[in-house]
C-alpha cells in the first residue's frame, strides 16, 4: 500500500467544508446521504493507499464504497473535485511542499499503439 489514511482532521475538514455546500437532493426513500466528510475520508483512503473499490474501510468515519464513488462522479462533473485540488496544491505550494522543477509522466497509459 502506498501509504496510511485513518481520515480527516477537524483541522483538515475545515480547509474543505466550505466546498462542500452542495446539499444531496431530497430522495423520498432509502437511506440518507453520507455525510461529506465521510464520502471525502473514502476518496481519500482510495487515493492514498490505491486499494480498490471493495476494500474500503467500513465503519463510523466512513462512506459506502456506491456513495463514495456516486459523489465522485458528481464531484467530477460539477467542478467540485477540481475545487479541492486547487485548494490542495494551493496550500501545499505555499507551504513549499511541491518542488515544481521536477514533474514526472508516465506514458505507459498512452492512447498510442506502439509499432515495433
Amino acid at each position: 500500500m502506498a501509504g496510511k489514511f485513518e481520515g480527516l482532521s477537524d483541522l483538515e475538514w475545515k480547509l474543505f467544508e466550505d466546498v462542500m455546500t452542495e446539499k444531496g437532493e431530497k430522495r423520498e426513500r432509502g437511506m440518507p446521504h453520507a455525510p461529506f466528510r465521510h464520502v471525502l475520508n473514502t476518496l481519500m483512503y482510495v487515493l492514498i493507499t490505491g486499494c480498490r473499490w471493495c476494500d474500503v474501510p467500513k465503519g463510523e468515519i466512513w462512506a459506502s464504497k456506491s456513495s463514495a464513488h456516486r459523489w465522485l462522479m458528481r464531484w467530477q462533473t460539477d467542478g467540485t473535485l477540481a475545487q479541492l485540488q486547487a485548494r490542495i496544491l494551493g496550500i501545499a505550494s505555499e507551504k513549499g511542499l511541491i518542488n515544481w522543477n521536477y514533474g514526472a509522466v508516465d506514458g505507459s497509459f498512452s492512447p498510442w499503439q506502439r509499432r515495433w
